[in-house]
C-alpha cells in the first residue's frame, strides 16, 4: 500500500512538472503561429515597395490587397473589425475622440469611425476611435 502511495505520488509530481513546462513553452509556441500567420501580410508588403516606381493605381490596389490580406489574419485570430456608424455609442466598444453637431443624427450616436476597433465578445483588442454626435 505504502509502494502504490509513493508511486502516486511520484506520478502527480511528474504531471506537475510536465505541466509547468508546457505553460512555459505555450507563449513561444503562439507567438510562432501569430508570426506565421502575419508573414504573408509583410511578404506581399515587401512586394509592393519593390514596384514603388510602378503605376500609382497599381500600387493603390496592392496595398488595398494586402490590406484586406492582414484583416483576414486579425480576423483569423479571433477578432472580428467593428466600424458602424449610425449606432449608439458603447463605451465598451468605442473611444470618443471627438463631438460635432449632426442635425441628422441622434445624440449620442456614432457618426464617424475614424479607426476601428476589434474585439471578440468578451475581450477587446482595440477599441473604435468614433466621432459622437451632441445636442445642439
Amino acid at each position: 500500500m505504502e509502494d502504490r502511495w509513493r508511486r502516486a505520488l511520484a506520478d502527480l509530481d511528474n504531471l506537475c512538472k510536465r505541466h509547468a513546462r508546457e505553460l512555459e513553452r505555450e507563449p513561444a509556441v503562439e507567438r510562432s503561429r501569430t508570426a506565421d500567420t502575419s508573414l504573408p501580410v509583410l511578404d506581399n508588403l515587401e512586394l509592393a515597395l519593390t514596384h514603388a516606381g510602378a503605376d500609382p493605381g497599381a500600387i493603390a490596389e496592392g496595398i488595398r490587397a494586402v490590406r484586406d490580406q492582414a484583416m483576414n489574419v486579425i480576423d483569423l485570430l479571433g477578432y472580428p473589425r467593428h466600424a458602424e456608424t449610425g449606432v449608439a455609442f458603447d463605451p465598451a466598444r468605442h473611444e470618443v475622440v471627438g463631438v460635432v453637431q449632426d442635425p441628422d443624427a441622434p445624440p449620442g450616436t456614432v457618426v464617424e469611425v475614424l479607426r476601428p476597433g476589434y474585439r471578440d465578445g468578451e475581450r477587446q483588442l482595440r477599441p473604435a476611435a468614433v466621432t459622437v454626435a451632441k445636442r445642439e
